[in-house]
């Protein structure tokens, strides 16, 4: 009886988690197309294919919902694992070189663009007109600047950076780079291939904060 209930509580967990990533999958598309504001919970539980007090007892509410949806397409994953501690922070770290550090982020970047731009593009649309979503919005704002203002000392502690920029004016640079707007006009809307997308960034953030890049680049 004891392993009985141990493999009943391992399929209830496993068929939880299931359900809500057929929620949050559900919500990734409606709160994309017709958008956030005109899609009740109703709609994404029908789109999940469950009650619509299923996505009550998971989420709780749909500013919940559409925060952790953020969270979810961030990360790729739905893993309690925070981002300072993936393995691409730690591959970064490694690397001795500014220029190679930029390298390795403008790969993750690159990748978290290609999976997360339609819903953060529909997420800062829904922050022009709905508090909640405005919130979230900022939120992820702030999220980006800290995490931005961490790799800015990184980049810093190399040594190799021009001597009139200091960590706050690298993270700016940084922020500004990274921004899903710009890999949605280069990439979604120009077409560029995404490794024309990473040599950008990294030639862009390079040309701004390293030191005798632009003696080189001239």
């Amino acid at each position: 009886m004891v392993v009985k209930r141990r493999y009943d509580s391992s399929r209830r967990q496993e068929q939880a988690r299931q359900t809500r990533r057929a929620i949050l999958k559900a919500a990734g598309r409606l709160f994309v197309d017709p958008g956030y504001a005109a899609t009740p919970l109703t709609a994404v539980a029908a789109e999940a294919g469950v009650a619509v007090q299923t996505v009550y007892a998971v989420f709780g509410s749909k500013r919940h919902l559409l925060s952790q949806l953020v969270d979810v397409t961030l990360a790729g994953d739905d893993e309690p694992v925070a981002l300072p501690d993936r393995p691409f922070v730690a591959e970064i770290r490694a690397l001795a070189d500014p220029r190679a550090k930029l390298t390795r982020y403008a790969r993750h970047l690159a990748e978290v663009n290609a999976r997360q731009a339609q819903v953060m593009l529909a997420l800062a649309g829904a922050a022009t007109a709905d508090s909640d979503a405005a919130e979230i919005w900022r939120k992820n704002i702030d999220d980006r600047r800290r995490g931005m203002t961490m790799f800015a000392a990184e980049l810093v502690g190399t040594g190799a950076l021009r001597p009139d920029v200091d960590v706050d004016q690298v993270a700016d640079i940084l922020w500004l780079a990274q921004d899903v707007r710009n890999y949605d006009w280069l990439v979604r809307q120009r077409g560029w291939p995404l490794e024309q997308y990473q040599r950008w960034y990294v030639d862009t953030v390079s040309g701004a904060i390293l030191a005798g890049a632009q003696q080189r680049s001239g």
